[in-house]
């Protein structure tokens, strides 16, 4: 009996090998789990011209926008920034025109997560910092806009503010170098006062953890993405502080220190020759 036994225990395995085998080999992958569109917010940006993701919503909840879950922006590109989709504007907090995608930046040059659109409203008048929102989600009910155009007493108040605000600038601050022409920075409502010319040195002084490096970077006062912040700080920015503009006078480029006269906020300012 025991030689019969061994030959049938063999066989028994190898067929249960080659079973497996085959299933293996007829497993099928799993399906990639189905793309849904989210309610979404978007800004509307460049002066109309395109869009960028805010936020998502799920469960009555805001959630951070960005990429919507892929890190590369294809879904965007697949869900949201398909030619000729349709979002509403949001303008003064009621809807107030459509917004058209032509194309998805996703995956361009310096695209990042943005589209190109076009904007038609008949109220809406989007450019510089005057930007909207533009949705999917629908609006409940009717309602009247908040924003209007100032009324001609509210102009010239407003323009009495501003010039006695610079008049007071232009007598305090002492002259600066500058290669380019641009605006004097603001914050918290009002002109920044100019502290120095910037240097690693006045940095690490300002920030409340010595962190100099991170405080430049966060007080760039126009965008300016980490690698090239990183990049100015190790290779331009001076070391030792700058006293006046005799120790400036050569340097390029140079930064531009500037705090906020009611606040805490650094904001920063660079220019070159």
């Amino acid at each position: 009996m025991r030689k019969n036994v061994l030959p049938f225990l063999a066989l028994s395995l190898l067929t249960a090998v080659c079973v497996g085998a085959v299933y293996a080999q007829k497993a099928k992958p799993k399906p990639s789990p189905t793309l849904k569109t989210r309610p979404a917010i978007f800004s509307v940006i460049y002066g109309g011209s395109g869009i960028e993701p805010i936020a998502f919503v799920e469960n009555g909840k805001l959630v951070a926008g960005g990429n919507d879950g892929s890190a590369d922006g294809s879904t965007l590109s697949k869900l949201y920034y398909k030619p000729g989709a349709k979002y509403d504007l949001i303008f003064g907090g009621v809807s107030d025109g459509t917004v058209t995608v032509k194309k998805s930046n996703v995956g361009s040059e310096c695209g990042g997560s943005s589209a190109e659109v076009t904007v038609a409203s008949t109220k809406a008048k989007l450019k510089g910092f005057v930007m909207g929102l533009a949705t999917n989600i629908t609006p409940k009910g009717k309602a009247t806009g908040l924003r209007r155009m100032p009324t001609a007493a509210e102009r010239a108040e407003i323009e009495s503010l501003v010039n006695q605000k610079t008049q007071e600038l232009e007598k305090t601050t002492p002259p600066v170098i500058t290669w380019q022409d641009w605006d004097w920075p603001c914050a918290d409502g009002d002109y920044c006062m100019f502290l120095s010319y910037g240097s690693k040195a006045l940095y690490n002084k300002l920030a409340e953890d010595k962190d100099g490096q991170s405080l430049f970077i966060d007080s760039v006062y126009h965008n300016l993405n980490d690698a090239d912040a990183d990049e100015l700080w190790e290779d331009s920015m001076p070391a030792k502080l700058i006293k006046d503009n005799r120790d400036a006078d050569g340097l390029s480029p140079l930064f531009y220190v500037f705090k906020s006269v009611s606040g805490d906020k650094i904001v920063t300012l660079w220019d070159m020759d």
